[in-house]
Order: structure tokens, then C-alpha cells, then sequence
């Protein structure tokens, strides 16, 4: 059982993470056997939160591999996440954070009582105040692309200043500017930064053209 004390751990490890780099990526696809090459690159370019989707192959290994490589410096999880089963599984593997593609009380309830990071997928403002009434530590604004950063404002406009939020789905570096001013306050990558098969120093490259436009100097006060 995770006690009281490495729950707390666990989220301010997030906070001062996400302070210094507010890119999450998520490594949908990706084989245990790559996962170390790539996660390092990655790593190397300034990233510091992943999650690996449960619908990559042996999710659960890759997952403690790169908790291993990464160790207490970054936060790795799983990713697409829709029941309470997997949880448990993702903190055995040596994940300390888990994401969703929407809201679940049920796996936010579980996540934080395991001592890990909750950051479920909202779109609207019901689902936002359930999962932070379920105790989620950040919201993932999913499918962005679906939305814009007009409709995140509005979103904003009643959500308590003090959760973070993340923009994910169709995200470039050009365009994280239009998300801030939106109200984002970071951003979930994907595709833009990795898919299957794609080089180590490819996914490196991609990833600290994110790192470099999600500088301090753009950050919202």
C-alpha cells in the first residue's frame, strides 16, 4: 500500500515538473524494446512526463523500463485508461501518474487513493467538475482538435484558476501560443512527437522543437 506521505510525493513531483516543462507525452504504439532509446531521446530534450497508452503492445513492461531509466527525476504512467483493474497494474509496473481519454470517478478515486497523478480527459464543464470533485490533480482538455482555444476560454472563464490544465490532440509548436492565450496550461503531444517506428533522434528532434516553444517566456502569469 502507498502511504499518505508517497502520494504527496507523487504530486509535487508533478507540480515541479510541470512548472519546468508543461509537455506531456503520450507514446501510443510503442514496443518494450524501444522504449528505452526513445524515452531517453525524449528525456534528453527536456521532457519529463509520459504515459504509455494501454493499448501499446506490453504496455505494462514499457512502463517499467522507462520508470527505471527516467527514475525520480520524471513522472511515467499509462495512458487511455478506463478501468480500475488497470491502475493497480500501472503502479505495480512503477508508474506514478495515469491519464484518461474521459472522466471516470471511479479510476480518478482509484488513482489517487494508489498515490499516483490523476489527469482525466474532459470536455465539457459536467465532466471537468466531476473529475476534480473525484480528486483529479490536473484536467486534459481531449479532443482539442475538436474544440479551439476559444472554446477552452470560455471553459476557463468558470474552472478554478489553480487546476492545470492541459490542451491535447492535434497540437504543433506554432500553434501552442493560440492555447495559451486560451488558457492552457500545458500540453499533451502525440503523434507530433511520436508514432510507431519512428527514430529515436526523430522523436528527440520533434520533441525539443516542443520544448523550445513552450518556453518560460511563454508561460501565462
Amino acid at each position: 500500500m502507498i502511504s499518505h506521505g508517497e502520494s504527496l510525493t507523487a504530486y509535487n513531483d508533478f507540480t515541479s515538473i510541470f512548472a519546468t516543462c508543461p509537455l506531456m507525452v503520450s507514446l501510443r504504439g510503442i514496443r518494450p524494446d524501444e522504449i528505452e532509446a526513445v524515452g531517453g531521446a525524449l528525456f534528453a530534450a527536456g521532457i519529463r512526463l509520459f504515459e504509455v497508452p494501454l493499448t501499446s503492445p506490453e504496455p505494462f513492461e514499457s512502463i517499467t523500463r522507462l520508470s527505471a531509466l527516467a527514475g525520480p527525476e520524471a513522472l511515467v504512467g499509462g495512458g487511455a485508461v478506463l478501468d480500475v483493474e488497470a491502475v493497480g497494474r500501472i503502479g505495480a509496473a512503477g508508474g506514478r501518474l495515469v491519464t484518461s481519454p474521459c472522466t471516470d470517478r471511479e479510476v480518478i478515486a482509484a488513482t489517487v487513493a494508489a498515490g499516483m497523478v490523476a489527469i482525466p480527459g474532459f470536455f465539457t464543464p459536467t465532466e471537468a467538475f466531476s473529475a476534480m470533485n473525484a480528486g483529479a490533480h490536473a484536467l486534459k482538455f481531449f479532443p482539442a482538435e475538436a474544440g479551439s482555444p476559444s472554446v477552452l476560454k470560455a471553459l476557463r472563464a468558470v474552472l478554478p484558476r489553480a487546476m492545470p490544465v492541459l490542451a491535447m490532440g492535434g497540437m504543433t509548436p506554432d500553434g501552442l501560443a493560440a492555447w495559451r492565450a486560451g488558457g492552457a496550461d500545458g500540453f499533451g503531444l502525440g503523434i507530433s512527437v511520436f508514432t510507431p517506428g519512428m527514430t529515436a533522434e526523430a522523436a528527440g528532434e520533434a520533441a525539443a522543437r516542443f520544448v523550445g516553444a513552450a518556453g518560460p517566456e511563454d508561460r501565462i502569469a
